[in-house]
């Protein structure tokens, strides 16, 4: 296939083969003009491929009068453009067989498909004209505001999200964009208006902010042409840009110490409690991630042991690492009988501050190792996974690992290394937020 002069240079990122030296999986990525970036994963023998466009825009974008309107956006996506009707777009996928779907987060949306190999340039089609030429028009905003309403207020009877969200108020507070829900409020879904709705898609939505990602049965140079075709809609290449830069990971945002309760008619309480992480950019993020799977990461990790095995205090407790450009948060959950709630924590607190004083063990690290392996592995069998590690790794990461790399890196984490970030994390000032009946 013969392609327009001005596409871009494309460069191989990886190649992978099997034991007999055959390629089984090769990366490609070229840069469109706009900025528009195209990164494929061709998966030898795989019959499905799946897509995903990722745009750099989320909840942390959004000023305190814009908040919700990345996702406010994500739905609106789907209502139609001036080639295909909501309906059209809803049929176009599901008359081949195939998934689609979006999601926000605070630092990015994606919109992504899965269909067989055959049906991928309908899939680059539809999500081209999805986002380049959404109508976006009033009734559409007017009819999609109370469905957002009703979502808001699902994730308000949920308690794992009432408390997540009330731990991420406190620990970055309201003033900043990454303390704040990413659905928004009633308030603020209630005040946006069609027009500011409009302003926020054209000033994000631009293709130095996008990157393609495909994996699966894909021709990488086929797929540029279609790419091309498809968001070439009303002159959305025609600019000379660059690719946007990636969010910077300077200044540090800390984070703020304290508790924070609300009460709801629950039944039991859901506590998390947590400290200030790692950044996502951060060399010790492997060392954080063997620590934090033997500490709450599966059945056999320390909290689950102690909590639930040995005490009987709580169904569900598990530990977490989240991580930003510029901050990040370590912490466990649990939800509780209100009547187990003070043993709950201070049995928390404990295993907390033995993880800081002496690290972990030596079978504990061998596990731990073990068990992020095969999560990495077992996790990137399918064609989706695969596509979301390229979207990721282009759009908000420095590097692109290849799977042997990051086993390599996780592999490499001495005893040493986990027992220095646990005492360096949990010495640091507790988050704890809380949600119950009175």
């Amino acid at each position: 296939m013969v392609l327009p002069s001005w596409v871009g240079s494309t460069r191989t990122l990886q190649s992978e083969t099997d034991g007999a030296g055959r390629l089984t999986s090769q990366v490609k990525r070229t840069v469109l003009p706009g900025g528009l970036r195209v990164v494929s994963e061709q998966l030898v023998g795989s019959r499905s491929a799946a897509i995903g466009v990722w745009v750099g825009v989320g909840s942390r974008d959004e000023s305190a009068t814009l908040h919700g309107c990345s996702h406010f956006l994500e739905h609106l996506l789907f209502k139609g453009t001036s080639e295909r009707s909501a309906f059209d777009i809803s049929i176009a996928l599901d008359a081949v067989g195939g998934e689609f779907n979006a999601f926000t987060a605070k630092e990015y949306t994606c919109f992504h498909a899965r269909v067989l190999g055959e049906d991928l340039p309908l899939a680059v089609d539809v999500l081209g004209d999805m986002m380049t030429s959404s109508l976006l028009t009033d009734d559409d905003v007017e009819a999609e505001r109370d469905v957002i309403l009703d979502e808001i207020a699902m994730h308000d009877d949920d308690p794992d999200d009432v408390v997540h969200n009330l731990f991420a108020e406190q620990a970055w507070g309201t003033d900043s964009p990454l303390g704040r829900d990413i659905a928004g409020t009633e308030e603020s879904i209630t005040s946006l208006s069609a027009d500011q709705v409009r302003a926020f898609y054209a000033e994000h939505y631009r293709a130095s902010r996008m990157v393609v990602a495909v994996a699966g049965a894909v021709d990488h140079d086929a797929l540029v042409a279609q790419v091309v075709a498809a968001f070439g809609r009303r002159g959305f290449l025609d600019v000379d840009a660059d690719p946007a830069p990636r969010r910077a990971a300077e200044p540090w945002l800390p984070v703020r110490p304290g508790t924070v309760s609300t009460t709801r008619p629950f039944e039991q309480v859901n506590l998390v409690l947590g400290v200030e992480g790692l950044g996502r950019s951060d060399d010790r993020r492997f060392a954080l991630g063997v620590l934090n799977t033997a500490l709450g990461g599966g059945t056999s990790s320390r909290l689950f042991q102690e909590v639930r095995e040995r005490r009987g205090l709580a169904y569900s407790v598990y530990s977490f690492a989240s991580s930003h450009a510029d901050s990040g948060l370590v912490g466990v959950a649990v939800g509780c009988l209100p009547a187990k709630y003070d043993e709950v924590l201070a049995t928390v607190r404990a295993e907390l501050a033995k993880v800081a004083a002496d690290g972990i063990e030596a079978e504990e690290l061998a596990r731990g190792k073990g068990q992020l392996r095969g999560g990495l592995v077992l996790g990137l069998e399918d064609s989706g996974s695969r596509m979301s590690r390229l979207g990721k790794a282009e759009l908000v990461h420095d590097e692109l690992l290849s799977i042997d790399e990051v086993i390599a890196r996780i592999d490499a984490v001495t005893l040493e290394e986990v027992r220095a970030v646990a005492a360096e994390v949990f010495a640091r000032p507790e988050v704890l937020a809380v949600v119950g009946p009175a």
